[in-house]
């Protein structure tokens, strides 16, 4: 019989599945339990392989959510054999995630991509069609895998079906998945329901059954089963009761006419973490004491409680399962956990969980037993289990005080995770017990870790750094260091005060570390960016020239080359992170290493890096749920996008950006999307409206106001405050700025006030201040270079001696057309023009022709990196590289990757 009802949910499927050979698809299915979201995944899957196509499946169930990857178990047991054909770090993370072998813990967006790429191979063969029912109750990192395979099925004969219950969390809901609401049925297809599986109900009984199933499936299926042919509508009747608890009480009925053999065998699998039926009636037997066999799961299956699959003991429905477990009670439910855990005396780990499950009362034994778990978790890269499986030791602690570090061990694994709910609950938790001191700072800290300590009532800067050299006293030098970076962090995005970041700066140079620990080099440059920036430039060099960084040092290199003005290292020591995180899966790092990279290119106007390294930046940010990341990237972009002269592109993503960081005051985020309006400014010619943007930048009072960044806006002013006539008002912002530089040695504030000193000086010192300008190594930044020939340009055009500028503006025009910086070439073909020389018209710039990720595709490509190589690198399969590159060499006018060289040069 097919489905009644339901022709435009099923038109909607089949839809999906003739159209995956053309490329892949995702859909959610939303509704209420019984609404019959199986139903139609069922007939899904029907159809797919009548059409030749290879269905995987997999099904959340409530007592598996704690047991890492237990879905994805489920979803690959019919592929396992292929594992060989992912690369070698892909494959180990794959089997490390599997426990099939014992390995360093994977990042769990590699075992995603692994995923992705097995599935792709697989799809070589033909489409494949995923299938995930019950997503609400899957394991976190299962259900974190598909939401990163939803993501990217854009170009792969992939199509992902879920279903999920309305009002349930899924870490797909993030994902961004296209969802199908399943309604209630019609009343003409209710009627129509009911009559086809009971059709000789008593006219007063349909009626009853009718209004009280509302249109749910399941219950037009299953009440009249209650009634029995007999009239007997009690459970129609009594109080009132929502519908789902309604059909629990139907199916408690049912369950309660079984033989006592059969409600034993139920009773065990509705506590089970697997369905294994084996599993099943060894417990039962233990339990029971009676010869329990498969035949005594027959009078369940005629009932229509389980299923008829003799290798699974799988309940017909969620709120069977529910029913069960509930009519048993508490006390059965710890025998049949205790009984269990005796059957699986082979695996530790599902053993623990139900004597954790069991015991109803603290037990030490049990605790430490699950620390274990937390233990082996961490190996396979599960940290949501790390986190079940501390929080459920702290319940069982004997001592408050191993109560208090259970918690607060759960908690910072949680804040790795993103889950403030989870972290506040924990936290609140350990709040009530009575703690030591350094166990409260401790709670204060993972508290305030949370998105880099911009979350309400965070600990601040200096108590951190208090608590840091507590901690160091006490000889645990690696959490301390951990703690005084997240104090260095708060005077990245917030600002503390003078004390406080001199503060950070004792207790770090009283550590005992390497002095050119890259930790302990990024700690200075971020508390202390002027006043220890020459320290930072002469450690960082040193540290490079020693040996060659692992990623994690080279993106903390990098990253705090950007505040101390070192671009260039900045640019280089991100890119050279880059690939080593990608390989190992850290995508939250990788975000951070591509912002880094895009906000110091954006500054050297560097586009052909800045755009690419921005816009996968912020895809991984919002992805990797780093929402004030998201923020900075959002303001770099609108930099980006002020430098080609989109200037209305320019303010909508200025103004997002301050959007997400006004809430939270997250200076960085704010200063850079000051210093994108006042790039606007510039390029259009309002320059009162620059220099006043740009004065907000210095204001210590104002939001804007950001102590590094601020550093690297010297240009910029003293551009503003000549073209616009008012070199008073910068007068004082500069001299503060010559005050920073002879502290510290950042080539981007020398730079700066070079430019500047030249631009607002008396016409007697101009000139020698330009060739002073000129005569420094401005090699590796074009863009300061080409501003410097521009000013000198239009300084002796002033002075009446247009022949000599001619060749500083041509050199100009030239360079800001060849970086695509629009708005300053133009600036530039007018000086010539008053100079007396036409230029012609500029022509696009490669990555004025491509989009963002089409450029990065096509940098790689021209590199000679294979489909396969890039997708591995952008976390995507290599048919979605293949459709992006027929794109670009269609835009390019291109046939090879040597023409796209060429092009691209």
């Amino acid at each position: 019989m097919g489905l009644i009802g339901r022709d435009r949910e099923i038109g909607r499927l089949n839809g999906l599945i003739a159209a995956v050979g053309e490329g892949g698809a995702s859909l959610l299915l939303r509704g209420e339990p019984g609404i019959g979201k199986s139903a139609l995944l069922r007939q899904a899957a029907a159809v797919a392989r009548g059409a030749g196509l290879r269905v995987l499946a997999t099904a959340g169930v409530e007592a598996e959510a704690h047991l890492p990857y237990a879905g994805l178990h489920q979803l690959l047991r019919p592929v396992r054999d292929h594992f060989d054909v992912l690369p070698p770090s892909q494959r180990g993370a794959l089997r490390a995630a599997l426990g099939i072998v014992e390995a360093t813990a994977p990042e769990g967006y590699l075992v995603a991509l692994a995923v992705l790429n097995l599935l792709a191979e697989t799809a070589e063969a033909g489409p494949v069609v995923l299938i995930a029912e019950d997503a609400h109750w899957l394991d976190p990192s299962t259900a974190g895998v598909l939401a990163f395979l939803g993501r990217r099925l854009e170009s792969e004969p992939i199509l992902l079906l879920a279903s999920a219950r309305t009002g349930m969390a899924t870490p797909l809901d993030g994902a961004g998945l296209p969802d199908l609401v399943v309604p209630p049925l019609s009343e003409q297809d209710a009627a129509a329901l009911l009559d086809a599986h009971a059709g000789d109900l008593p006219a007063a009984v349909r009626g009853r059954l009718l209004a009280e199933a509302r249109g749910n499936p399941l219950a037009l299926i299953e009440l009249p089963a209650a009634v029995d042919g007999t009239g007997d509508t009690a459970v129609l009747t009594g109080p009132w009761l929502p519908l789902t608890a309604r059909l629990e009480e139907a199916f408690t009925r049912r369950f309660a006419a079984l033989p006592e053999a059969t409600r034993a065998v139920l009773e065990v699998a509705a506590l089970n973490d697997s369905a294994d039926p084996h599993e099943a009636l060894a417990a039962t037997r233990a339990l029971t004491g009676l010869p329990v066999t498969a035949a005594d799961l027959a009078p369940a299956v005629e009932a229509r409680l389980l299923s008829d699959d003799e290798s699974r003991t799988a309940f017909h429905h969620p709120l069977i399962r529910s029913a069960v477990h509930q009519a048993a009670g508490a006390a059965r439910r710890r025998d049949i956990h205790r009984t269990l855990a005796g059957v699986l005396a082979g695996q530790p780990d599902r053993r623990t969980w139900h004597l954790a499950a069991a015991s109803d009362r603290p037990d030490e034994e049990i605790a430490t037993a699950l620390e274990a778990v937390a233990a082996r978790a961490q190996r396979r890269g599960s940290g949501a289990a790390v986190v079940a499986a501390l929080e459920r030791a702290a319940r069982l602690s004997v001592d408050p005080d191993r109560r208090a570090d259970r918690l607060l061990r759960a908690a910072d694994g949680a804040v790795e995770l993103g889950h403030p709910e989870i972290v506040d609950r924990l936290l609140d938790q350990a709040g009530k017990l009575e703690l030591s001191r350094e166990r409260r700072a401790r709670l204060a800290w993972i508290r305030a870790a949370f998105d880099d300590g911009l979350r309400g009532g965070s600990m601040d800067a200096s108590a951190l750094a208090d608590l840091a050299e507590s901690v160091a006293s006490d000889g645990d030098t690696d959490l301390a260091v951990r703690i005084l970076w997240s104090a260095a962090l708060r005077c990245f995005w917030t600002e503390p005060g003078m004390p406080a970041r001199n503060r950070i700066v004792e207790v770090a140079e009283r550590l005992p570390l390497d002095p050119l620990d890259a930790r302990l080099i990024a700690i200075l440059g971020y508390a202390a960016p002027v006043a220890r920036g020459a320290v930072v430039i002469e450690r960082s060099q040193r540290l490079l020239a020693r040996s060659v960084p692992d990623p994690r040092t080279a993106r903390l290199v990098g990253s705090v080359a950007v505040l101390v003005g070192s671009f260039d290292v900045a640019i280089a020591q991100s890119a050279a992170s880059l690939a080593g995180l990608r390989e190992q899966g850290r995508l939250q790092l990788l975000a951070r290493a591509l912002a880094a990279q895009a906000w110091a290119a954006a500054q050297l106007a560097d586009l052909t890096v800045a755009l690419p390294a921005a816009e996968e930046a912020g895809r991984l940010a919002e992805e990797t749920g780093q929402p004030f990341l998201l923020g900075l990237v959002l303001a770099t972009q609108a930099k980006i996008a002020a430098l080609r002269g989109l200037f209305d592109q320019a303010d909508e993503l200025a103004a997002e950006a301050e959007r997400l960081g006004t809430r939270v005051s997250a200076r960085n985020v704010l200063a850079t999307a000051q210093h994108a309006r006042a790039l606007a400014a510039l390029g259009s010619g309002d320059y009162p409206q620059a220099l006043a943007r740009l004065l907000r930048m210095h204001d210590i009072t104002d939001p804007a106001y950001q102590l590094a960044l601020s550093c690297h806006t010297v240009a910029d002013l003293a551009d503003a405050a000549r073209r616009g006539e008012r070199p008073g008002d910068a007068a004082g912002v500069l001299a503060r700025m010559e005050a920073a530089a002879r502290t510290t040695t950042s080539p981007s504030l020398h730079d700066g006030l070079r430019l500047a000193r030249a631009v607002l000086a008396d016409q007697d010192e101009a000139e020698d201040l330009f060739r002073a300008a000129l005569a420094a190594d401005l090699t590796r930044r074009p863009f300061m270079r080409a501003r410097t020939e521009l000013a000198y340009g239009e300084w002796l055009r002033r002075q009446r001696r247009a022949a000599e500028s001619r060749q500083h503006l041509r050199a100009a025009r030239d360079t800001f057309d060849a970086l695509g910086t629009s708005p300053w070439g133009e600036r530039a073909r007018r000086e010539l023009r008053a100079a007396g020389e036409r230029s012609s018209e500029r022509q696009a710039a490669t990555s004025e022709l491509l989009t963002a990720q089409e450029l990065q595709i096509a940098q790689m490509a021209a590199e000679g990196l294979t489909n396969r190589e890039i997708g591995k690198r952008l976390y995507i399969s290599h048919r979605t590289v293949g459709a992006h590159l027929a794109k670009i060499y269609a835009k390019l006018g291109a046939t090879s990757r040597v023409q796209l060289h060429n092009a691209l040069r």
